[in-house]
């Protein structure tokens, strides 16, 4: 579904990414770990169209992406969750989940998000930015499922979050996966990420260093703790 080869990308004369490939078949969770500053971001927003700054490939659904602005790449089935949820104080929560138009087979209905996340059902008439970091971020990953993206590409969902949010958050992935949904996700939790991905990609130093199952991440997992500084 994703591939990205040689990826190299920076900010002026400093060097972020440093020729980085990888993959990500349909139906996969993988996850994108390292410390920060490592380039995590930077790779997603190069998937976005957001930081035009670089050279490489990167195809989705067999499509090279390289001439395709944000809005196209969308269009495409790309749903981003970004780090900062990306929420708008001026619209409510029910505007949040009506706004964007389906960009996939399997758009989840209104009915679906609000089943799954009874919390916007109960705050549908709130304005966006009086919910709490959870249920923000809860209202991003809705916002991308109503949609029908065929990539669900998350930012750091769990950063700063109470454990039974990052719990939930953790259920959502796993579900999403069990309809056949397919998601990339960027994360310095190494120990929730081994429950809910199939593989994992570490990075340092903009460059791919390994690629570990899950098998790999809890044999090691005091290792790469301590590696990422958790």
């Amino acid at each position: 579904m994703l591939r990205i080869e040689s990826l190299s990308a920076g900010y002026g004369e400093a060097q972020v990414l440093r020729d980085v490939s990888l993959h990500v078949a349909e139906g996969e969770v993988v996850t994108l770990v390292g410390r920060n500053g490592a380039g995590k971001s930077t790779l997603l927003r190069c998937l976005m169209g957001l930081h035009t700054q670089q050279r490489g490939l990167v195809e989705f659904l067999g499509r090279d992406l390289a001439r395709l602005p944000t809005y196209r790449r969308a269009r495409l089935g790309l749903g981003w969750v970004p780090d900062d949820r990306g929420i708008f104080a001026s619209l409510s929560v029910a505007e949040h989940l009506t706004l964007a138009p389906p960009v996939g087979p399997d758009p989840w209905s209104l009915r679906r998000v609000y089943d799954t996340f009874p919390v916007l059902a109960e705050r549908r008439r709130f304005p966006g930015t009086r919910l709490s970091g959870g249920e923000q971020q809860m209202l991003a990953m809705a916002r991308v499922l109503r949609t029908g993206a065929q990539l669900l590409v998350c930012d750091e969902p769990t950063e700063g979050l109470a454990p039974v949010v990052v719990r939930r958050i953790g259920e959502i992935i796993r579900e999403v996966k069990a309809h056949g949904g397919t998601v990339l996700l960027v994360e310095q939790n190494v120990h929730f990420a081994a429950t809910v991905a199939d593989r994992h990609y570490l990075l340092a130093e903009g460059r791919i260093a390994e690629t570990l199952d899950n098998a790999e991440v809890r044999e090691r997992e005091s290792e790469l703790l301590a590696y990422l500084g958790i």
